[in-house]
């Protein structure tokens, strides 16, 4: 099997391409290639399929085996995969996963010599479209008595939290501490990730405001524990910030594997998100069938 490995912000993960190749039991290669000790190792797999209604398709599974409605650093990368390989030729382009789709903008850069190109060209950032935040408690989904579930008290692990419960297609909860670096985020996300209040499992974004317009932000996300970024669980984050009155509109969150920009339009209700997306290497690998 082909693969491609790539990276937005540190957010790893394995690309498929199915436009080239048929595969079956995703979720068992998934597991397989995301392995890091005897596989190639990522976050999870990205299989990037033909679509009817959208440029591609990108159907994503996490470490785990899990499938997973959407994943924000991932998409960038779908973004860069089909364009720099020449499935798309357009700047402006759609992709769908879970059936929803999501549109981008992508930025350009001469490529370097050895770099896989369309017409000397890469991609280097994108913006994407993240849609409307979803903040009704039933339909992110979480448990809750309220309406919404912002700034509302949880117990996790016999401690008090502070919640605001977002969804950007998949579902977070977001928690602001005083001093994320030094917060046990190995200890606590999981138990917030398996608590009964989020029937779906929950992906929690531990967040330190830093000033108006910077924030910072670790993640512990289902199916794939912590990872260097997330790049939904930074619009959600963003959103929770605007909705507790603690940031402006655009702001810059900082991540351990580097840097997004996220801006809620609240005019027209919708997230962008832009970032780096980057190709580690390509190569093929024994796989299942």
């Amino acid at each position: 099997m082909k693969f491609t490995k790539m990276q937005g912000i540190g957010n790893d993960y394995v690309y498929i391409d199915c436009f080239e190749q048929e595969i079956s039991n995703k979720s068992e290669i998934a597991k397989k290639v995301s392995d890091r000790h005897f596989g190639i190792g990522g976050d999870g797999a990205i299989f990037i399929n033909p679509s009817d209604i959208a440029d591609c398709e990108m159907e994503m599974y996490n470490a785990d085996g899990s499938r997973s409605e959407m994943c924000g650093n991932g998409i960038r990368c779908v973004g860069k995969y089909v364009f720099d390989n020449g499935i798309v030729n357009d700047t402006e382009i759609s992709v769908v996963s879970m059936g929803k789709i999501k549109y981008m903008t992508l930025f350009l850069r001469d490529a370097g010599h050895e770099e896989q190109s369309n017409n000397g060209k890469v991609v280097d950032t994108v913006r994407v479209d993240m849609g409307e935040p979803e903040i009704i408690a039933e339909k992110v989904p979480v448990i809750s008595k309220n309406e919404t579930a912002i700034d509302e008290p949880i117990e996790v692990a016999g401690r008090a939290f502070q919640m605001t419960c977002v969804s950007m297609g998949n579902p977070h909860a977001v928690i602001f501490v005083n001093d994320v670096d030094h917060f046990d985020v190995s200890y606590i996300g999981p138990e917030f990730e398996n608590h009964a209040a989020f029937p779906n499992r929950i992906n929690t974004e531990f967040v330190e405001i830093i000033d108006r317009n910077t924030i910072k932000m670790r993640v512990w996300e289902r199916g794939a524990g912590e990872t260097l970024a997330c790049g939904t669980g930074s619009c959600a984050s963003v959103v929770a910030c605007i909705l507790n009155g603690l940031t402006e509109s655009k702001v810059t969150v900082k991540l351990l594997g580097g840097e997004l920009q996220i801006e809620w339009d609240r005019s027209q209700n919708r997230v962008y998100m832009t970032g780096t997306a980057t190709t580690v290497f390509k190569g093929e690998i024994e796989c299942l069938k």
